[in-house]
Formats: structure tokens, sequence, C-alpha cells
């Protein structure tokens, strides 16, 4: 029976709304939220997921992987044919979760996908090592760009000083969780904001670059409604012709050897055709980092909501502001474990560290598609995905997988180490209900603490 909520005033007068045990309205409701409850508002429309997906998929990357995906490729068909590849499958995957989206009609993304198929063990695993490894790590990483690109136009002619890279992130991480603290609505428009400075970004590079090419004579939500499968198609369509005719224009400006000297391809191709222009481009290249951790930020503080609200994650993580309507608690927990992430790594290990668990638990919640279609044929599915789809998909995952271990023995070794460790801790923290009073005392205080930090 869920109980009565509770209303936890903190330090600086505000107000969290909590229950002791149980949960809060699903915040995809459509109903009204019963006098006295406060519950996380639906406010993703068709425009706002568009964004979203757009602004959470399109980062650094565009603008500095194509370097090392033409030299592994070892030409430049083959590199385009790789980026078009890659569109497709990142489609292939959208449209699964496009399927779990309008078929389970709950929050929480990964988690709550992994928790309807396969059960609580999975499911909490899944969020032990997003809240440890995946986003704290990923988010370091994209900010890490943004530091670099915001600083680039003040360092031209010299070598950024690493800890000022890293100053300068933290100040962007530490905006990103007051925005997503503050106001859900702001969040999204800013995000949106930041999408179109994204699309920006890439036409810049396009458009000259068509241009230069007529010369030469060469050639991933929260789950909100039905507007799932429209903006998921939309947004992917979008990012794959992007990314392919932003390719296009960088070989038509810049020959194979040069891009493969290249730090920032896409600094080097704005200084070669854009002149003094060629200073906005680190600007919105900034930008569209900033746009990445937003997006992130704004998705997994609901899988931590979600978790929290079924018992896998302390209760204070499952509280939300009355007046503001966000999940505080949440947001504010990443920050710490991502700032030790950024002072205590590099790019690169950062990167190997977190592949790991990311495609394996992507791979799990698609197979977790397939087997939802065995285990619970009647369930209701407004769109529907060839079964061959996410067969095609999970393969690929658990192939990524394998990589990632076989490439990196040792980064992707100490993820595997972390994530087996949920294991253990599920077993401690969850399934043990008898439990010595001291150990709850001592776990509640360490999770109460940090209540006024909100």
């Amino acid at each position: 029976m869920v109980r009565k909520a509770a209303v936890t005033t903190v330090s600086n007068g505000s107000y969290l709304q909590g229950q002791a045990n149980g949960r809060l309205p699903s915040m995809d409701s459509e109903q009204p939220a019963q006098e006295g409850k406060v519950v996380l508002k639906k406010k993703v429309t068709l425009l706002r997921g568009i964004s979203i997906i757009i602004g959470t998929i399109i980062g650094a990357g565009i603008f500095i992987s194509p370097k090392g995906i033409l030299k592994n490729t070892g030409s430049v068909g083959m590199s385009l044919t790789v980026w078009t590849a890659c569109g497709i499958l990142s489609l292939f995957g959208a449209l699964c979760y496009a399927e779990l989206g309008t078929c389970i009609k709950k929050s929480g993304g990964h988690y709550t996908y992994i928790l309807e198929a396969f059960g609580p063990l999975p499911a909490f695993v899944r969020v032990w090592v997003e809240l440890l490894i995946i986003r704290p790590a990923a988010t370091a990483v994209i900010s890490l760009a943004f530091g670099r690109y915001i600083l680039e136009p003040f360092f031209m002619q010299c070598e950024i000083p690493e800890l000022a890279i890293k100053l300068i992130t933290a100040v962007g991480i530490t905006l990103v969780m007051v925005l997503n603290s503050t106001s859900v609505s702001w969040s999204a428009r800013i995000q949106i904001f930041l999408t179109f400075c994204k699309l920006v970004a890439i036409l810049i590079i396009i458009v000259p670059g068509k241009w230069n090419y007529t010369g030469m004579n060469w050639f991933f939500l929260q789950h909100a409604n039905e507007n799932i499968p429209l903006a998921i198609c939309i947004s992917m369509i979008i990012v794959t012709v992007g990314y392919v005719l932003t390719n296009v224009a960088y070989f038509t400006t810049i020959s194979a050897g040069e891009l493969l000297l290249s730090k920032a391809v896409a600094v080097t191709f704005a200084e070669r055709l854009m002149g003094n222009f060629s200073l906005a481009v680190p600007v919105f290249v900034a930008l569209s980092c900033f746009g990445s951790m937003n997006g992130g930020i704004f998705a997994v503080s609901r899988m931590f909501f979600v978790a929290s609200r079924e018992g896998h994650l302390p209760e204070i993580l499952s509280m939300i502001h009355v007046r503001k309507h966000t999940p505080l608690p949440a947001v504010i927990v990443l920050h710490p474990l991502t700032m030790i992430m950024l002072f205590n790594g590099d790019l690169y290990s950062l990167l190997n560290f977190l592949s790991f668990a990311r495609w394996l638990f992507i791979g799990l919640v698609v197979a977790g598609l397939i087997y939802l279609r065995y285990k619970r044929p009647d369930m209701p599915r407004p769109f529907k995905v060839p079964l061959f789809i996410p067969a095609l998909f999970s393969f690929t995952c658990l192939f990524m997988v394998a990589l990632s271990l076989y490439s990196d023995p040792v980064n992707t070794g100490i993820g595997f180490v972390i994530t087996l460790t949920g294991v253990p801790a599920y077993y401690l923290f969850i399934v043990w209900d008898k439990k010595p009073k001291w150990f709850r005392k001592l776990l509640g205080k360490c999770w109460w603490d940090f209540c006024p930090l909100c």
C-alpha cells in the first residue's frame, strides 16, 4: 500500500516531497496529481523530444572523430560507408527503443526496460553501473571536449593548459546540474536552442564544403507519449544525413593526409575555408557539447528518480522539489562523482572505462525486447519493429563488448569488476531485510546528511 507522501524541509527553506515507502505517481500519467502530491510534469512535446534526442547524440564526435575513422578504414569512400552504416545501425537501435517506450509507459529508460523484462537484480546492476560508471564518465568525457573548445579562441597560437581545461569543464558541469535542478521547462527550452546551435555548426561546415565541392568537381528519452517513434525517426534521419554531409564537406576541403595530421578536424576545416570567421566554429562545437551534457543529465536523473521510487536507490533520490517539480537530489548526486572522474582521468581512458558497461546494457535492453515478445505476447504494442532489427542490434552490441575487452583489457576490466560489484550490493542493500539497527542508522545518516546539500 502506498503511504502518504511526506514533505521534507531542507536547509534553504525549500521543500522536497517524497514518501516513506511505495511510489510517487507516474511521471507520465495522464491523470492529474492528487491534492498535496507533487509529480514531475509531462513536458516533452514532439519538438522538445527531437531536440533532446539530437542534442544528446550530437556532441564533439562529428567535429573530431573523422580522423580516427579515416585512419582505421584507409580510404575516403570506406570512411563515408562506415558513417552511413553506423547511422542505419543507430536507427535500428532507436526503433527498438521506440517500441519499448510505447509499450512500457513508465519513465526510467534502460532501468525500467530491464526491470520489466528480466526482473530486479539486472535492473539494480544497471542503475548501479549508471551511477558509478556510465553517467559520471560520459559527462566527464563530453565536458572535457566542451572545456577545450570553449577555450580554443583564446589559445589559437599556443597549447591550452590542461588545468585550465579541467577548471572550465568543472564550471560547465556545475552549470548543467544547476539548470536541471531549477526548471524542467527551461532545461528543455535551452536544449532546443543548443540543438539549433549544433545544426548551425554542422551547416557552417556543410554549406561552404558544398560550395567548395562545385569548384573541385569531386564528390539518442525519457518517455512522454505517442510522439516517441516520430521524434526518434526524425532525429536519426537528421543526424545521419548531417553527419555524412559533414564528412563530405571535410573531404572536399582537406586532403586525407592533412585530415590525419589534424588534432581537431572542424577547426582545421574552418581555418582553411573561413578565415577570421573560423573562430565561430570552436564556439559552436562547445555549445554542441554543452547540449549533450544537458540532454544526458535530463534523462539520467529520471532514471535515478524511478529506481529510488522502486526501492533500488535511497529514498531521498525519489524526492522532487515542490515548486520547481525537478528531481533535485537525483541531479545533485551526480556532481561529486563526475568531478572525481574529471580530475582523475584522461579522455581516452574514460572512454574505454565506460564503453564496456554502456554497450553491455544497451544490448541487454534490446535483448529484453525480444524476450518480452515471448514472455508477454499480449502486451499492447502501438509501435512494433520486425524481429530481425533487435536481433541484429543486440548481436552488434555484444560484439562491441568483446571488442572493448580485447582492445583495452585494463580499463574495460576495471569497468567489468565494478559492474560485478552490483550483485553483492543488491543482496546487501536490497534483499537483506534483517539488517542490524546500527547498520540501518549508518545508511540513513549517510544519505540524509546529503539532504542539506539540496
